[in-house]
């Protein structure tokens, strides 16, 4: 029986095994999260080298174990090489990694659609120029992982009334997971109001993929990105009872 198997995966997490080998927590393209070790990768003259360094894209053959795979061999894909000089894009790159760990357990049915957002993602904002453009990427990251996964948020019509809501005055439950029209909220009395041209953003963010540039993104500012940003990841909280260690870096950096 051949134990051998080939995938791509990105690595997103490692920890040490002994004084020699590491455990590299991974997301592929055909089998979601696995876990392989990395034999002799503290070494000096270790064949994966740097290739087993985190946010790194790689082609990779593995045998398979009980409990954990070993990786045979890796050939890089992608470095990200950019996102590690700076650190707005490192610290969104380690956010969305810390998503994908909380959300991928058990998201082997998806786990083609979710390696491409996640290496579309990671890609974009490496080769990102501008702040506004590193926010862009994790928002459409944000929201297409959550509808994949079944946490998809309701930004087309009222959560009470299930009337359409267009450019009227509106209000955002993270805990009801949407929005709420004017009038079903004299009821409930949600506070924070969202603003029309803040919900069709999201709502286009939502549409587009990470390589096409909308006329959402050419007129989107950083302020904008990082409400809805922070926003998004509140909700992340509130469905998922997830809470990622990244993001109280990224606000120290927004401030």
């Amino acid at each position: 029986m051949n134990n051998n198997y080939v995938t791509e995966a990105i690595n997103l997490k490692s920890y040490n095994l002994n004084d020699a080998d590491k455990i590299i927590v991974m997301y592929s393209k055909e089998n979601g999260l696995i876990k392989g070790v990395a034999k002799g990768i503290k070494k000096p003259k270790s064949k994966l080298g740097a290739r087993m360094d985190l946010l790194v894209a790689n082609s990779l053959q593995l045998i398979k174990g009980r409990s954990l795979d070993t990786i045979v061999q890796a050939q890089t894909v992608n470095h990200f090489r950019k996102t590690r000089e700076d650190m707005d894009k490192l610290v969104l790159s380690s956010y969305i990694s810390e998503l994908v760990v909380n959300f991928g357990e058990g998201s082997e049915s998806a786990s083609e659609e979710i390696y491409n957002i996640l290496y579309k993602a990671l890609n974009k904002i490496s080769n990102a120029t501008e702040k506004k453009d590193m926010l862009i990427a994790a928002i459409k990251f944000q929201l297409k992982i959550l509808l994949i996964m079944g946490f998809c948020v309701e930004l087309d019509t009222c959560l009470c009334c299930r009337e359409q809501v267009l450019d009227e005055e509106m209000y955002f439950s993270s805990s009801m997971g949407g929005i709420i029209c004017k009038e079903c909220n004299e009821h409930l009395g949600v506070r924070l109001k969202m603003h029309n041209k803040i919900r069709d953003f999201m709502q286009a963010m939502l549409q587009f993929d990470f390589d096409y540039e909308s006329e959402y993104d050419r007129k989107a500012t950083e302020k904008v990105c990082q409400v809805c940003f922070d926003l998004l990841d509140d909700y992340i909280k509130i469905h998922t009872n997830k809470r990622q260690k990244s993001v109280k870096f990224i606000r120290e950096l927004a401030v």
